[in-house]
């Protein structure tokens, strides 16, 4: 078993920077991920949601968020996750707005989460690139994966995992 792990080691270069995919998936299935997630607000009290068509999740609505890497500062991967996924800067409370956890007894991979739920509003304009242009969509009718939009109100089709946000999103919980 020590040679094993001593093999699997070799295959991380330095693990903050994020495991192999893999292994990443593997952990997964061993332990609960910690997850950071954004419900990001702009100067109207509107929430940005992502679309999401990834493998792991159903075909809906999500609020940005990542599983965090080992010895990230908090602040430093809500600001990478912010820029990764929205491409924008964001200025938050450090305190979670709440903490959930996520089970999903049928998924063997990514099936349980500790999800820590982030107030953050948006510091300048997002790029036009990734906005969800609601006349121009693909042939299935729905957003691209990874496009974003503001939403007023919670969507019916917010992904089973961020049920957890629906009251912050619609301010019940703000």
């Amino acid at each position: 078993m020590k040679v094993m792990l001593e093999l699997l080691e070799q295959q991380i270069e330095n693990s903050s920077l994020g495991l192999p995919e893999e292994m990443f998936l593997f952990n997964s299935q061993i332990t609960p991920m910690i997850n950071v997630d954004l419900v990001i607000r702009n100067d109207q009290a509107h929430t940005l949601l992502m679309w999401r068509e990834d493998g792991i999740g159903l075909l809906a609505w999500h609020t940005p968020g990542e599983s965090v890497r080992f010895k990230e500062r908090m602040a430093d991967w809500i600001a990478a996750v912010a820029e990764t996924e929205v491409g924008a800067p964001v200025t938050f409370i450090h305190k979670p707005l709440a903490t959930n956890e996520v089970m999903q007894p049928s998924r063997k991979v990514r099936g349980y989460l500790i999800s820590l739920l982030f107030d953050c509003h948006s510091r300048k304009r997002l790029g036009q690139i990734r906005k969800h242009d609601r006349k121009a969509v693909a042939s299935t009718g729905r957003p691209y994966p990874g496009n974003w939009a503001w939403h007023a109100q919670c969507p019916d089709n917010l992904i089973p995992n961020h049920e957890m946000c629906r009251g912050f999103i619609d301010g019940a919980g703000h």
